[in-house]
């Protein structure tokens, strides 16, 4: 199972959304690079904008890119910026938010593709980024690494033990020497931990009521592994059998239930998929316009 290699069309969306990945980490390796100009030039923006390169963020940057360093009129944040800047900061800071402004470009344009490449399969899309701890955006990056159906896996323990998130069974004397899962797709790993990470902070959802059971036993960290865990084997079922996430937890008032899908509903739009908001039995549910 360690061999599975992708059909062509697949390998396609794996390239596209490997690529975008890496666009990802690269705007985040440059928002720590220009985090650290800024305090060289004590100029302590971060502690005052929550997000440095939101739209309030970007257009103070970029006016001190061009040479306004006057606290008043960047935005009256006192001394937040009431640095000295040397004209080499700056000139800096200006090669920067052009690089920023061009990863911001090609990470849209990934998105407009692999949105493209899967509109036929959005239906998949919907079902999985309706799981806990999904998006659209980790749902397409699933869906690019073991396929629409997850046919190439009889089975959800087959599914893990490729995805590396089962747990290890080296054995002697009847006597379990490992935990530790084996090594797998880091790219499927990754996305299941990171579901994991969310799942578990969503209010009223079966996954943290899990979380909180595991934790005193395994700790954070392994409570998490075995979130993933279940995540990948709910995964499975969800595209092998073509089924729906059901919530199982105490969750969610109606309100709280419609705030989501429509959250969902828009993020899916924006990439271009056609869905509408139906709610049968006043249970929001999103599904394909059609």
């Amino acid at each position: 199972m360690l061999s599975f290699v992708p059909d062509a069309e697949q390998r396609m969306w794996r390239t596209l959304s490997r690529s975008k990945y890496q666009l990802v980490r690269d705007r985040i390796r440059l928002q720590n690079q220009l985090e650290a100009m800024l305090e060289e030039a004590r100029i302590k923006l971060s502690s005052v904008i929550s997000d440095l390169l939101g739209l309030s963020g970007g257009r103070i940057l970029a006016a001190l890119a061009k040479g306004t360093t006057d606290p008043v009129k960047l935005a009256e944040l006192g001394d937040a910026l009431t640095g000295s800047p040397e004209p080499i900061h700056l000139e800096v800071l200006q090669l920067f938010l052009d690089r920023l402004e061009l990863l911001d470009k090609q990470i849209q344009s990934l998105d407009t593709l692999i949105a493209r490449e899967l509109k036929r399969h959005e239906v998949a899309v919907i079902r999985v980024a309706q799981i806990p701890g999904f998006g659209v955006d980790s749902a397409q990056q699933i869906i690019a690494e073991v396929g629409v159906d997850a046919e190439t896996f009889p089975s959800a323990a087959q599914f893990s033990s490729w995805a590396g998130t089962c747990p290890g069974s080296e054995e002697s004397a009847e006597q379990n020497q490992s935990s530790r899962s084996p090594k797998g797709n880091r790219f499927v790993r990754r996305i299941l931990t990171q579901a994991a990470q969310a799942a578990v902070k969503k209010k009223g959802c079966h996954f943290q009521t899990v979380f909180r059971r595991l934790s005193p036993k395994l700790g954070c960290k392994g409570a998490i592994w075995a979130i993933a865990h279940r995540l990948g084997r709910l995964l499975w079922k969800i595209l092998h059998d073509g089924v729906a996430y059901v919530e199982q937890g105490t969750e969610t008032n109606p309100a709280a239930r419609k705030r989501r899908a429509q959250k969902l509903a828009n993020a899916l739009r924006r990439l271009g998929y056609q869905v509408t908001l139906t709610p049968p039995n006043a249970s929001p549910v999103i599904s394909p316009a059609g």
